[in-house]
């Protein structure tokens, strides 16, 4: 075959040729290695700064091999018509300034989760479900009451996550993702496949193992070609593999931005107190501490010796100071001086505060008898004109006027109108009208209540 070319190849311009050809083979084997260097998913350790790429993506005829060790990204499931889909939308411009948003939105979050599932030997791609869960925002909060980054309702929180009128912990990156991390292991446990278990994530374990005898087969892709699924949970997988598709190989697909990763500790702060008025005084950044504290409905500390304050490494031992200093103020209070036909109801509605907090910071206040000319004293959990009496409500109009009651709340201990009132920032008149309520009925633990959804 050589001796063929070379003879076609003499006469005049036979090197000039021949010299276009080994270029035109060189600049073959580089585009070849460059190739292969973008389908090493290790890339996403390493800063990126790319030019972003506007030409539609490749099609998928080269996923991770079997080798990887990963049981998600396989040739078969990779070149499934959604998720084929799912990769095209994500990778459009749009997707992945989107992509890039969200990668903005958890950068303090990932490296801890991608730490918890390598410590439980869990496929890696399960740190990007919250990709598609809550977009890494970690107030986030569904249609149907779900929060957080992992989207727990209230009725699947596992024990030991506390929902009061000071906190949700379903908003706690750390323990959601424990919390997460374990259903999804018990999904897998139960059902031996982690298609089956993040479809169990999403659709819960009962609706999959229904599928599942209705379909008469435990293989995720017969089930939704039979659409034994619901619609959502049929794009679910094709979502997350998509997403963990091109977050695997960054470069290939324009992702050009992973923020450095953030240091922190946890603390324990032992009294109440304002992240506002911690990051004034030790020159905190004041959103970055509030959200690794997300947790935290009114950015204030619980009055419970056990919390966890999570704040930036290198500010830990200067925060540390500060909250041991009992001159030093870190939460701010009105105080009020009860006049004739004052009520705390009335006063808690007006500051925004629940009735039982205003009794824990007033130790022997009677609810019912208070005395005329008694100073009593009032968290500032917000800005609040001074208190009048008589109709007077909270200075700042509720961020929930005009916003329809289409969000569900599962009643549990502790909780009343008011404080449920205060969580969903609605007048407390108003959310007890929308559920056919008294202000003042006493809540049947297990009842669902309309409440506005929150942004």
């Amino acid at each position: 075959m050589g001796n063929r070319l070379g003879s076609r190849d003499r006469g005049p311009g036979t090197g000039e040729r021949w010299l276009k050809r080994q270029i035109c083979v060189l600049l073959l084997m580089r585009v070849a290695i460059g190739l292969w260097a973008q389908d090493t998913p290790q890339e996403i350790n390493r800063p990126l700064r790319t030019i972003r790429s506007d030409s539609p993506p490749p099609s998928v005829h080269h996923p991770l091999s079997s080798s990887s060790g990963s049981p998600l990204l396989t040739p078969e499931n990779m070149e499934q018509q959604l998720t084929r889909h799912y990769i095209e939308r994500y990778s459009s411009p749009t997707g992945v300034l989107w992509l890039n948003t969200v990668i903005n939105n958890g950068s303090i979050y990932f490296p801890y989760i991608r730490e918890e599932i390598a410590k439980r030997n869990l496929p890696p791609e399960l740190a990007y479900l919250p990709f598609i869960e809550s977009g890494f925002i970690g107030t986030a909060r569904s249609s149907s009451g779900a929060v957080g980054l992992w989207q727990f309702m209230l009725n699947s929180i596992p024990p030991g996550m506390k929902v009061n009128d000071m906190l949700d912990e379903r908003r706690d990156f750390r323990k959601s993702t424990v919390a997460a991390l374990q259903k999804l292991e018990e999904n897998y446990r139960i059902l031996g496949d982690w298609f089956l278990a993040l479809a169990a994530y999403n659709a819960g374990l009962g609706g999959v193992n229904r599928a599942i005898q209705r379909a008469g087969s435990n293989d995720y892709w017969v089930i939704c070609a039979k659409k034994e699924l619901k619609t959502e949970t049929i794009h679910y997988m094709p979502k997350l593999l998509a997403v963990s598709y091109i977050l695997s190989r960054p470069r290939q697909f324009g992702i050009d931005y992973w923020p450095q990763a953030i240091e922190w500790t946890v603390i324990k702060p032992a009294r109440q107190a304002s992240l506002d008025l911690i990051a004034s005084e030790t020159g905190t950044d004041r959103n970055l501490l509030h959200r690794l504290n997300q947790e935290l409905l009114h950015g204030i500390t619980p009055p419970d010796n056990d919390y966890e304050l999570k704040v930036p490494l290198a500010q830990a031992p200067l925060i540390s100071a500060i909250l041991e200093r009992e001159d030093v103020k870190l939460l701010l209070y009105y105080r009020y001086q009860v006049k004739y036909g004052d009520t705390l109801s009335a006063l808690s509605r007006h500051y925004g505060v629940s009735l039982n907090l205003i009794e824990q910071h007033n130790p022997g206040i009677l609810r019912r008898y208070l005395k005329i000319g008694e100073t009593i004293v009032i968290p500032a959990f917000q800005e609040a004109a001074p208190y009048t009496g008589g109709t007077t409500v909270t200075a700042s109009p509720s961020p929930a006027a005009g916003r329809p009651f289409n969000g569900t709340h599962l009643v549990v201990r502790g909780d009343t109108l008011w404080s449920l009132a205060i969580r969903y920032r609605v007048d407390p008149q108003t959310l007890a009208a929308q559920n056919n309520m008294v202000l003042d009925q006493i809540l049947s633990i297990g009842k669902v209540l309309k409440v506005p959804i929150m942004e």
